[in-house]
């Protein structure tokens, strides 16, 4: 009883905090609550864990999506989140002590990561809210990722509308629908991007 009082506090902890989050910067935070455990699983189920490679995390809040990452298998020294919200860096660094918690912009990622900048990662995992930006950003974001990770490898990203953010045709790179999820608040698109093969 005394655990389940426990968790429940913690996540309306959580939830308040995305709140104030969304409040205080709307076009960093892309939902008034935190994703769901059953969308960051599947987001995090594209990871291939034996690759060796470490996985790059942009947008994790929270750490919903960290958490899922963590438990996909996922060692914590091989994962690099990237946070906007100084306030949810804070909260995610006492959460996930062994964790690459930065904070920074994702759309500049070669000053966010410094000397970490030519890392090659296994898939990246994506909860920056794209549909904040006009679609130029949103694409070049995507070939961006794409060169930081093996061909073939994924990106992967959530959205709230009913089309990919980063729309076919635009550039070297493949969308494929991953998953909907409507056990999220607001309902959960997931689309995947790969590179175009040459």
């Amino acid at each position: 009883m005394k655990s389940g009082l426990q968790k429940l506090t913690r996540r309306f902890d959580e939830e308040l905090k995305f709140f104030k989050g969304w409040i205080d910067q709307p076009r960093a935070v892309g939902a008034m609550l935190p994703t769901s455990s059953v969308t960051a699983r599947s987001m995090a189920s594209v990871i291939n864990t034996s690759s060796g490679l470490p996985v790059l995390e942009l947008g994790p809040g929270t750490g919903v999506i960290t958490k899922a990452i963590l438990e996909r298998g996922v060692a914590p020294e091989k994962l690099y989140s990237i946070e906007y919200s100084a306030d949810f860096v804070e909260h995610l660094q006492v959460e996930f002590p062994q964790v690459h918690i930065i904070e920074g912009d994702a759309f500049d990622l070669d000053a966010t990561l410094g000397d970490k900048r030519d890392l090659v990662f296994d898939s990246i995992v994506s909860a920056v809210p794209l549909l904040n930006f006009p679609v130029d950003r949103r694409v070049a974001y995507v070939e961006d990722l794409l060169a930081r990770i093996p061909h073939g490898r994924p990106v992967v990203q959530i959205s709230y509308g009913p089309k990919s953010p980063v729309p076919p045709g635009r550039g070297n790179y493949t969308v494929e629908h991953h998953d909907f999820v409507f056990r999220n608040l607001p309902p959960s698109q997931l689309w995947l991007y790969r590179r175009q093969l040459a």
